[in-house]
């Protein structure tokens, strides 16, 4: 499908995937909260999978996580992919189409959230990554993968492609320079894997938070 955010261009596609088999919404007795960080998959109204950028706080102590903004809108429900049935476990609050990214709001006591999923640990959020380094994502469909920053080839200061492989229900991986947050997976330019991700950097959510001053004002990731 074409990103549905307006500053992509065409031949730009989104990396979030459309599922067909629906998530059960009531919690199963006895059943644990699911563990949930930068890199775990999530279900979006039983109707597409993305992967959550991270979780943490804002400044308010409210339990928040981040995804790509095509994902979906306010109020949609959010399902742990990790255990489906143990129902919903927060709801999207707010959602940006100009920088594509999304704001959730989880339930307290519904998620056990944690910086580090498998190979990939979250310490803090930096500034975008520039040529020629090299950076990775964890996404749910291809998990981690490496690759050269291209840098803002579209002179758009939100954006940073690199060449890391993407395929649908990626959009919302985590974007690592190290340990560091740096942005986002948002879309891939023609053919997966193959053609270059493009994605939104933190340090132009950030900002953007912190210019709403709502919720989401003063994020930071979980220690």
């Amino acid at each position: 499908m074409n990103e549905r955010a307006g500053h992509r261009s065409i031949g730009v596609v989104c990396a979030a995937a459309a599922i067909t088999v629906a998530a059960a919404g009531t919690a199963l007795a006895g059943s644990e909260p699911p563990v949930v960080g930068g890199g775990s998959g999530i279900i979006i109204d039983n109707q597409a999978q993305c992967t959550l950028t991270t979780v943490g706080y804002d400044r308010a102590g409210r339990l928040l996580g981040l995804t790509a903004g095509h994902c979906g809108d306010a109020g949609a429900k959010v399902v742990a992919e990790a255990n489906p049935n143990f129902g919903v476990v927060g709801r999207f609050v707010y959602s940006n189409p100009d920088l594509d990214y999304a704001l959730i709001e989880f339930t307290p006591g519904r998620i056990n959230p944690v910086a580090r999923m498998g190979d990939t640990t979250i310490t803090g959020i930096g500034a975008p990554a520039q040529f020629p380094a090299v950076v990775c994502k964890k996404g749910r469909t291809t998990g981690t993968s490496c690759g050269v920053v291209w840098g803002n080839l579209r002179a758009a200061h939100h954006e940073t492609w690199t060449q890391m492989c993407v395929l649908e229900g990626d959009s919302g991986a985590p974007v690592m320079a190290g340990s560091t947050l740096v942005g986002m997976v948002n879309a891939y330019l023609g053919v997966g894997c193959l053609g270059p991700e493009v994605g939104t950097n933190m340090a132009a959510i950030s900002a953007d938070l912190e210019a709403r001053d709502e919720v989401g004002a003063g994020f930071h990731p979980i220690q």
